[in-house]
């Protein structure tokens, strides 16, 4: 048994909500760079700038937020960048996994706008622990119709042996 995918929603409509955050971490990636740019016009590198991995760490610091939001959209993300291929695969893209992947993206845009401007931590974090337990959520909605599906599939192929 497949589950309800909703009345006319094509299994496709999951790539927008990844279109999305893909589009997110381009826009991080270029505010690096725009911020990066700027502060080495504004400060010029010199030879012991770039002498050690400690020392560009220190150059680049007042522009640090922008490469740490990047980094962080390489963390929890990619759990769910790996999750949409396998709904995709194994038809299982519901209304309710379509919903969360929505609020997962909208919660990490939310995130990076808090991280790149007022950054408030306390703000931050509650986004951050709002999107684990949505794409938590994913994952285990995800596990749960594949254990139903692999037990339907296990069923019929008993039945289909009997024949």
């Amino acid at each position: 048994m497949m589950p309800d995918t909703g009345a006319g929603l094509s299994p496709f409509s999951l790539l927008w909500p990844t279109f999305a955050l893909v589009a997110l971490v381009f826009a991080v990636w270029l505010t690096l760079i725009v911020k990066r740019l700027g502060h080495i016009k504004r400060n010029p590198p010199t030879r012991e700038t770039f002498a050690s991995g400690d020392a560009a760490g220190r150059y680049f610091e007042p522009v640090a937020l922008p490469a740490n939001n990047l980094a962080n959209l390489f963390e929890m993300p990619v759990l769910y960048f790996a999750l949409v291929p396998l709904l995709l695969m194994f038809r299982q893209v519901t209304t309710a996994q379509l919903a969360l992947a929505w609020l997962f993206v909208i919660l990490r845009a939310t995130h990076s706008l808090i991280h790149l401007g007022p950054n408030v931590v306390t703000a931050r974090f509650g986004v951050y622990l709002a999107s684990v337990a949505v794409l938590a959520a994913m994952w285990i909605g995800f596990f749960v119709d594949a254990l139903a599906g692999s037990r339907l599939y296990a069923l019929h192929a008993g039945l289909m042996a009997q024949l």
